[in-house]
């Protein structure tokens, strides 16, 4: 499949969608399965889609309706869809082809949760006498569980008004096979033709995501048991089967960490540890050991530890290994990723940044000479997405799994490295010409901006990062990185570092920290990969203080009304403040584009006739701009005039993000106890001069002196 073959699909906004749109959604699904799957079919399923597609379409309907809906019991009265006219013709029609049914004892749970709380005392009470009406429904549920065998409890139910879907096992297999993920319905379906959802179309190249029977059913077996972990009871690890595929085994460790994670909490560490040990994750592994330690079998411990040292299964099982052993058993005090957080430099920024630390820590950098982006995953992510980008989707063998599907399918089954190792090496190997590598991405990012794909987001300003690290930073390193990424896509693709910062010796990656926080553990791990490549990868802690030179500027904005899109600013009053003195001052009166009303008019003494020629609010904006540079935005109920100002940019297609510092939340978290917070109030009890209120300037004079008192009560407390 060549590049121009590969159809991305926009998002468009459609009117009221058929009357049978649920019917035609099942339908493309089944034909998709079908087609790209059925090698992946038992008799059964290959049953389901022959006798479906001969049932009649309005009980087709019927049957698609009941797929859709949560749950797979139903009231019979409560079946109305008036586009199907009478229901008991149709539900006697899927009665005889087993499409729908009476529950039996293998509904047992269902019907648990389907009846309601006095639906249950019903059935119980004639059975067990002197049982307690104030049960809840949960409590019942665990009684009946413990007190009535399942085939009892239908036996005493009134099952002619209840409706069971048939045949859900098939219908939930297909569904599987077509989103690779446990779905009980077609809502992305619905979705897509509501515009809210984008989807692709490859023609004849989809690869199914399974290659045989045995994966796909494995597969759906651990998938299935995740899916109702918190509805159903736990089986014995040891009847799971033994995975033999890469996504089958990560669906049981997933599985053997949540179900031992549940049982563990329940009390029952014995049956935990047997769930714990079929896992073979990190996670995994370090329950088992914690476990073992809390029984007091050290030597079983050692043992364990030892052998995951020895052999690792990952990365991130040695790491976890190494921290326990190290702690436990040669009585070191703390962890790495605790060493990795004490020996991090220690920065100081002014605590209204406090609500964006990495922007501040951004800022910090950038104050000292030095440039700064965040990069987190994106960077690594979108030059692997462009630097790959013809083997991931461009070429004849860049495929996906169903329309729904963004990740190439060479990603998500692990293969990529192995199908491509000669054309990833090739493109590597770029690396070393900067400059052609420079092209090379900057020429994938033309050809294809805004194509939906799985690996990374499209921005208009990603690339700045990108080429600062191609510019600042060893080809071998990067190189590294990326191969790591190409080989194991699944597990790389997460955890690096907030920040790339180039400073005089070249790239440098920084994970920001502030008080209270902790290193993850696939953080701690992409630190010391990067360590590993070459890269210099640093933890930096932010200690929040009050900065003497740290710039203020307060705002107050007047407006034609309150919060909205259809209304503008009509004034803007701002001071500057720096080391506890008004350094400068901002006035303009706006022509808002839009009537005053006159109710707002009477509030602000801003009458039409007084802003007919003043300037635009495009005719200031870079004024403004200039005048906050790097400033903290500080206004009394900050989001209002942070808004109205942002919106304004935000219409001439400009960014405006400034930190924020709320007057009114911080009077009220220093200074509490007091009747009212409101600026008059405020300006009241402390002596504060207002004489011109709900005037831009008068405001903003009168919130910077709040300002002070703010700072002064946070410089006291520190």
């Amino acid at each position: 499949m060549t590049d121009d073959q590969t159809h991305w699909v926009p998002v468009q906004r459609r009117g009221p969608l058929p009357t049978f749109y649920y019917h035609e959604h099942f339908i493309e699904m089944l034909d998709f399965v079908a087609e790209h799957y059925a090698h992946t079919f038992l008799a059964e399923h290959a049953a389901f889609v022959g006798e479906f597609r001969r049932l009649p379409r309005d009980a087709q309907c019927l049957y698609v309706r009941l797929v859709n809906r949560k749950g797979r019991v139903f009231a019979r009265n409560r079946l109305r869809y008036p586009e199907l006219g009478d229901m008991l013709p149709l539900i006697n029609k899927l009665s005889a082809g087993g499409w729908v049914g009476e529950p039996g004892a293998d509904h047992f749970e269902e019907m648990l949760s389907f009846l309601t709380r006095d639906e249950l005392y019903r059935v119980l009470l004639p059975r067990f006498a002197g049982l307690a009406r104030s049960m809840k429904k949960a409590q019942l549920i665990s009684f009946t569980r413990e007190n009535m065998p399942a085939r009892e409890f239908i036996a005493a139910l009134d099952t002619d008004r209840i409706l069971v879907q048939g045949r859900a096992d098939e219908v939930s297999y297909l569904l599987f096979l077509y989103f690779g993920r446990i779905r009980n319905g077609l809502s992305q379906f619905t979705m897509r033709d509501l515009g809210l959802v984008r989807t692709q179309d490859l023609g004849d190249t989809y690869e199914p995501r399974f290659g045989d029977r045995a994966e796909a059913l494995e597969n759906f077996y651990f998938a299935s048991r995740l899916n109702r972990l918190d509805r159903l009871p736990i089986e014995d690890a040891k009847q799971w089967p033994e995975p033999n595929f890469s996504s089958s085994s990560r669906l049981r460790d997933e599985l053997a960490y949540l179900a031992g994670r549940q049982t563990e909490k329940s009390g029952d560490v014995i049956a935990a540890r047997r769930f714990y040990e079929t896992g073979e994750s990190a996670q995994c592994s370090e329950r088992v050991v914690r476990l073992l330690l809390a029984s007091n079998q050290r030597d079983e411990a050692q043992r364990f530890l030892e052998r995951c040292l020895d052999d690792p299964r990952s990365d991130e099982e040695w790491l976890v290994a190494r921290d326990l052993y190290e702690r436990k058993f040669h009585k070191k005090r703390t962890s790495e990723s605790t060493d990795m957080l004490r020996a991090g430099e220690v920065i100081e920024i002014d605590e209204s940044c406090s609500g964006a630390p990495e922007r501040a820590v951004v800022a910090h950098f950038e104050g000292r000479g030095q440039q700064a982006f965040r990069s987190e995953n994106l960077l690594w992510r979108t030059l692997f997405g462009l630097l790959f980008w013809n083997e991931l989707f461009g070429g004849e063998e860049a495929t996906t799994s169903s329309p729904f599907d963004f990740l190439p399918t060479s990603l998500a089954n692990g293969r990529f490295h192995e199908q491509f190792a000669d054309a990833i090496e090739s493109r590597l190997a770029l690396l070393n010409d900067t400059g052609a590598a420079k092209r090379e991405i900057l020429k994938a990012s033309a050809r294809h901006y805004g194509k939906a794909n799985g690996v990374f987001r499209w921005r208009e300003s990603m690339n700045d990062a990108v080429m600062a690290l191609l510019d600042h930073a060893a080809p071998s390193s990067v190189a590294q990185v990326l191969r790591r990424m190409a080989r194991d896509y699944e597990d790389q693709r997460y955890g690096y570092p907030d920040l790339l910062v180039i400073d005089e010796d070249g790239a440098r990656f920084v994970e920001v920290k502030t008080a209270g926080d902790q290193l993850r553990r696939n953080q701690v791990l992409r630190i010391r990969q990067l360590r590993e490549a070459g890269f210099r990868a640093d933890v930096v802690r932010v200690k929040w203080i009050l900065d003497p030179d740290q710039p203020y500027v307060v705002v107050d904005v007047e407006t034609t009304g309150g919060k909205g899109e259809n209304h503008r600013v009509t004034e803007i009053g701002a001071v500057k403040v720096r080391n506890g003195a008004v350094v400068d001052r901002f006035q303009t009166l706006l022509n808002p584009q839009r009537t005053i009303p006159p109710g707002i008019s009477r509030l602000t003494g801003i009458t039409p006739a007084m802003v007919q020629d003043a300037p635009y609010f495009a005719d200031v904006a870079d004024e403004f701009e200039a005048f906050m540079q790097d400033a903290i935005f500080v206004a009394h109920n900050v989001e209002f005039d942070y808004g109205f100002i942002s919106r304004e940019f935000a219409r001439l297609g400009r960014p405006f993000r400034h930190p924020k510092l709320c007057t009114c939340a911080s009077m009220r978290r220093l200074y509490p106890g007091l009747g009212s917070y409101s600026l008059a109030a405020l300006t009241r009890h402390f002596d504060i001069p207002l004489e011109q209120h709900h005037r831009a300037m008068c405001d903003a004079e009168a919130a910077a002196e709040l300002l002070l008192l703010v700072n002064e009560r946070r410089l006291a407390q520190t």
